[in-house]
């Protein structure tokens, strides 16, 4: 069970990882709980205690809802990695000229982590939106880069377009180190700027002093994924992946071509991917080779793929899955697609007998789709009408 902390305890509260942190019931900014909680700015996705102009900061805050199809937030819970855009997001502005001074904050930091003067820059809290109003959880600290990036890739200027207007933002990098918990009495060494105190997180002090990103690393306890967790979440999505469906109404085989550059867009490891014959296909769609290592001494690995056109309600079976399984060869992985989700049977068979098959389901195919550009059921249609 989640633990909660109500919102007349947070000034006195430790920050805890996925603990839900509740807002006040006022109806307005006093009922912001990070403030309470740090006492920060209680605005944007950039908060801080300090001061911007000279990057004299206690910490900062990063505050996502991880639901922005323009701006997709990420936290992948299993390597630690997190992914963070600033604040740049509409066109009318020179990349770093935001009111937040958000990509300033960004520019900054990275600027000291690869100048190696890691001690300078400040911790970083990251908090997702909750459930209900301004209730917040607390992700973890996070620390700027990872473990294999180097300096032209933890923070990369990238172009966007809106309204035939073109402008620049930050994509960012970070990690959540392996913490469970940051201590009240940190939190007060902090405003009252004292980083390096006894009440420092041990995995935080080592980064700082040897640049170790020791991540905090969250296997899931059950690898199946539930028909809930299958999905589309949200309306929007739900729409998106309905258009996919009824657009190869006419022609149900013409979504295995529409799989193939799906999977394209999911990996561009996917370096060759060609179509089976309709009606002959063996139980794959598709064939194609994955490519490991480097361009000029890599390996190739086969792989078949399995695209499902399924409405929303009906789930893929223990039959279909069966019939890819049977179809790999020594050293082949598979992948299924769908529209809709594989059902509970199904897909644990797959995980507990190990399986090597990717499932992608509804809401991995919009996921990939928005991750590629196409962030609304629009840019999706014209997608679909230029290629298929």
């Amino acid at each position: 069970m989640q633990k909660i902390v109500s919102f007349e305890d947070l000034a006195n509260a430790d920050l805890i990882v996925d603990t839900l942190y509740k807002g006040g019931d006022k109806d307005n900014a006093s009922d912001d709980p990070i403030s309470k909680l740090l006492k920060c700015c209680n605005r944007r996705g950039f908060r801080y205690r300090g001061t911007i102009n000279t990057f004299k900061v206690d910490y900062l805050v990063l505050y996502t809802t991880l639901t922005d199809p323009d701006w997709p937030d990420s936290l992948d819970e299993q390597t630690g990695r997190f992914v963070y855009f600033g604040d740049n997001k509409r066109p009318g502005h020179e990349l770093h000229d935001t009111p937040g001074k958000g990509n300033i904050i960004l520019r900054e930091t990275f600027d000291r982590l690869h100048s190696g003067e890691r001690h300078l820059i400040p911790p970083y809290f990251v908090f997702q939106k909750g459930g209900i109003g301004r209730d917040v959880i607390f992700r973890g600290l996070a620390v700027p880069g990872a473990e294999g990036l180097d300096s032209n890739s933890d923070l990369v200027a990238i172009w966007k377009s809106k309204n035939s207007l073109r402008f620049q933002n930050y994509k960012a990098v970070f990690t959540i180190l392996n913490m469970e918990k940051i201590s009240r009495e940190w939190i007060t060494d902090l405003q009252n700027k004292l980083r390096f105190t006894s009440n420092a997180p041990k995995t935080w002090i080592d980064w700082v002093e040897n640049g170790h990103y020791n991540s905090l690393r969250a296997e899931r306890s059950v690898e199946y994924r539930t028909r809930e967790e299958q999905l589309p979440a949200s309306t929007e999505d739900l729409a998106i992946i309905q258009d996919i469906y009824k657009h190869f109404k006419d022609d149900p085989y013409a979504f295995e071509k529409c799989a193939v550059e799906i999977v394209k867009l999911m990996d561009p490891n996917v370096f060759e991917c060609d179509l089976t014959c309709p009606y002959r296909d063996g139980g794959r769609d598709a064939v194609g080779k994955y490519r490991i290592g480097l361009n000029s001494n890599s390996i190739s690995v086969d792989f078949a793929l399995e695209a499902k056109r399924y409405q929303l309600e009906y789930g893929v079976g223990v039959k279909d899955t069966c019939r890819l399984i049977s179809r790999l060869r020594h050293r082949q992985f598979g992948i299924l697609m769908t529209t809709s989700f594989v059902n509970k049977q199904a897909y644990k068979e797959i995980k507990e007998d190990g399986h090597p098959i990717i499932i992608m389901s509804a809401r991995d195919i919009v996921s990939v789709l928005k991750r590629s550009g196409y962030t609304t059921r629009d840019k999706v249609k014209m997608w679909l009408n230029e290629n298929f």
